[in-house]
């Protein structure tokens, strides 16, 4: 995979760049559906065909996409074919989102609960959780119930976890040693 990243790395770059010089919101929502519909099994064995030219396979992934695609970005979907890179559209995607967020100072935060959080509960666990990081995050909220209670957050490779799984394994640590 680290290969896959190195690949990666220069064209997500090079698109963060254009990205800049424009509206990066509706930049960053349109390579996130090109990742999405790069990484569809189909449209992989689609873009790998060696029947099709290069061109019938832009004009059939750019018609799967629901965003309209400005000139910029249609060439930058025929570079990646020409060069046999399409399917690296999901790295690129990763890779241009990370670049996203350090610019803005924000970061992902993965937040795992034992039961359904309203948004007002939310609202107050992100402000909190912006405070310990030191920077404005950005909320994915995911039930998990075998956490038993409270809730874990990742955010990159940071991990706050204070579910009562945790608790209890930490206990059985503890007592087992």
């Amino acid at each position: 995979m680290a290969e896959l990243a190195t690949i990666a790395r220069p064209y997500a770059e090079a698109l963060f760049r254009v990205a800049q010089s424009g509206n990066i919101a509706a930049w960053s929502d349109l390579v996130s559906e090109m990742a999405a519909v790069a990484a569809l099994p189909d449209v992989k064995s689609f873009a790998s065909n060696p029947k099709l030219t290069d061109q019938q396979v832009v004009e059939t992934f750019l018609s799967l996409l629901k965003t309209p695609v400005s000139a910029e970005a249609k060439n930058f979907v025929l570079m990646l074919v020409e060069n046999g890179r399409l399917t690296l559209l999901p790295e690129i995607g990763a890779q241009f989102h990370a670049l996203k967020n350090a610019a803005e100072g924000a970061a992902d935060a993965e937040i795992t609960s034992a039961f359904e959080l309203t948004d007002a509960q939310v609202k107050d666990l992100v402000a909190t959780l912006e405070k310990k990081f030191g920077r404005k995050l950005n909320p994915t909220v995911k039930v998990d119930q075998a956490l038993i209670g409270g809730v874990r957050v990742a955010v990159g490779d940071e991990v706050l976890d204070t579910s009562v799984r945790a608790k209890l394994q930490q206990m059985y640590v503890a007592l087992a040693s």
